[in-house]
């Protein structure tokens, strides 16, 4: 519960002062004040978020009822709190993987087209690069396979 509130409270206060710089009268030194705010606000909720995910499932919010459950019922818990954790890496790795396989495809691909223009014959080369570049995302999927194939 107070993760929400912090999480909410970081919301609030980046809506908050989105209204403040925007109606301030020197946008300059609003922009400037602007990007510091919205950083630090961007790393206090991925933290918050980040500290909350390994809160909930590393166990700690149910250690008293593990004190007093039976020994194989413990093992049961931290097998299930770890696969939690395993589900999230296995997104974590996903996610990260398509987010720089965009990225790269995008700056590859520009750059291939403009190459494609100024000369038509190497187009095969081109595609071989933005191959190479979606590969990034095929990478990413077969680590997240291999987790999953682990829990």
């Amino acid at each position: 519960m107070l993760f929400v509130m912090i999480l909410v409270l970081i919301i609030i206060a980046t809506i908050g002062l989105g209204f403040y710089y925007y109606f301030q009268p020197s946008i300059e030194t609003a922009n400037q004040k602007l990007k510091v705010a919205l950083s630090i606000n961007v790393i206090a909720y991925g933290s918050a978020l980040i500290c909350g995910t390994v809160f909930v499932f590393s166990g700690a919010s149910y250690a008293g009822v593990q004190a007093t459950a039976a020994t194989t019922t413990q093992i049961t818990a931290a097998t299930n709190n770890s696969a939690g954790l395993g589900y999230i890496a296995a997104a974590i790795s996903t996610g990260l993987a398509t987010i720089g396989a965009g990225y790269a495809v995008g700056s590859v691909g520009s750059s291939a087209l403009g190459a494609v223009s100024e000369n038509p014959k190497i187009l095969g080369k081109t595609l071989i690069f933005v191959g190479l570049a979606e590969g990034i995302a095929i990478y990413g999927l077969i680590i997240s396979i291999l987790i999953l194939g682990r829990l």
